[in-house]
């Protein structure tokens, strides 16, 4: 099937730059983004730009045309806020504008800056994205959302702490080699049974970091990308979105995330393929637990198996489907504006083998991207192909 391609990719180094506002780190991002293309920015009809706290750590709102003249640009901007699925949803946006002919070039990606406001002026920001006056006044955090969904998992499945250890150190593992991501340092399955509980059953090495970051990315159309012979082999060819209750005590399961397979449903369907011709994916590990909740929404787990996928070595940068071989949110980092749009970059390289752990997946050829917002009240998917 034909598709959107993915012309050019940009990520800042994602990690602690308190110093460094949004608009500094996009446009470090799409400076990348333009080099690597080999399209001229007068090229770009528009710009889909993904945000979600930046009132709250930068007193700036209006974010979508200061973006663009950041990146040099001069189009129409728009800013996109879906939790930390914000630049999963403007790329969807963007991939569904340039399909239906409205353009043929376009700017999408996302920033965010954190850790200028600290840990716990992070924490509050971040549970903006809960409904506030069912979860967020009776005290619940992300970790503590998270944490109820693990206990639910393993009162219905089975499985424990040990088994999620084991996503976290294959996840470190992957980061190794990733000069972009936030920790590039091993740890062990029982420096992780070890650490601090943050919220039982999770530890501190189930939990992604706070970061700042950005990610860009240039998209064209089959016709502009043949017309000025780009090297652009990557397409994405499915594009899919879901949704589910906002809290927690709304939701039939705990266990469960309808809004993934929903939005991994409808994108299978949108490129022609299923889940068995999935090659590699990242998906949203903002926990650990939701890494194991996320294959199995997708079907690249049996429902219940995805607790021992890691473990037993299925997802592992040698398995049948690696997952999250960047490092994922749990070591890559999570600057959550621009997560959904760095996801995509990470998949283009891997599947154009120009990325560190592309020696994995040496014959891949269809990778997938999963995003998600809040406890996955909001969900995009993205399938991307070699094309021909």
């Amino acid at each position: 099937m034909s598709g959107v391609r993915v012309a050019g990719t940009g990520l800042t180094p994602f990690g602690n730059a308190p110093e460094r506002t949004s608009r500094d780190l996009f446009a470090e991002a799409t400076q990348t983004a333009f080099e690597e293309s080999g399209v001229p920015r007068a090229d770009v009809e528009a710009v889909f730009y993904g945000n979600f706290m930046g009132e709250l750590a930068e007193h700036q709102g209006h974010q979508g045309p200061l973006m663009a003249e950041a990146a040099g640009v001069q189009a129409p901007a728009t800013r996109y806020e879906s939790a930390c699925a914000s630049s999963g949803m403007a790329v969807r946006d963007a991939v569904m504008r340039v399909r239906n002919g409205e353009h043929d070039v376009v700017l999408v990606g996302g920033a965010e800056r954190m850790t200028n406001l600290g840990t716990a002026g992070a924490t509050e920001a971040l549970a903006i994205a809960a409904d506030d006056l069912w979860e967020v006044r009776a005290g619940m955090t992300f970790p503590g959302a998270y944490a109820l969904m693990a206990q639910a998992y393993f009162e219905e499945f089975g499985g424990g702490r040990e088994d999620l250890a084991n996503v976290a150190v294959k996840n470190h593992d992957n980061a190794l080699t990733n000069e972009k991501a936030q920790y590039q340092t091993a740890i062990s399955v029982e420096e992780a049974l070890d650490a601090p509980t943050v919220s039982s059953p999770l530890g501190l090495y189930d939990s992604c970091p706070l970061s700042d970051g950005a990610a860009a990315l240039v998209l064209t159309s089959e016709e502009y990308a043949d017309e000025h012979d780009l090297d652009a082999p990557v397409a994405i060819t499915g594009t899919g979105q879901g949704g589910d209750r906002m809290a927690l005590h709304d939701r039939e399961h705990l266990a469960r995330s309808p809004a993934a397979r929903e939005a991994g449903t409808e994108a299978y369907a949108d490129a022609g393929v299923d889940a068995s011709d999935v090659d590699l994916a990242e998906v949203h590990d903002c926990f650990t637990i939701a890494e194991v909740l996320a294959i199995e929404a997708l079907d690249l787990a049996q429902i219940g198996e995805g607790i021992s996928a890691a473990r037993d070595g299925r997802t592992t940068a040698d398995g049948d489907v690696p997952i999250n071989l960047s490092g994922g949110l749990k070591a890559k980092g999570h600057p959550v504006g621009a997560t959904g749009a760095s996801q995509i970059a990470e998949v283009t390289k891997l599947l154009a083998g120009t990325h560190p752990n592309s020696e994995h997946v040496a014959d891949a050829t269809t990778g997938l991207a999963h995003n998600a917002g809040g406890t996955v009240a909001s969900a995009t998917v993205h399938v991307l192909e070699v094309m021909e």
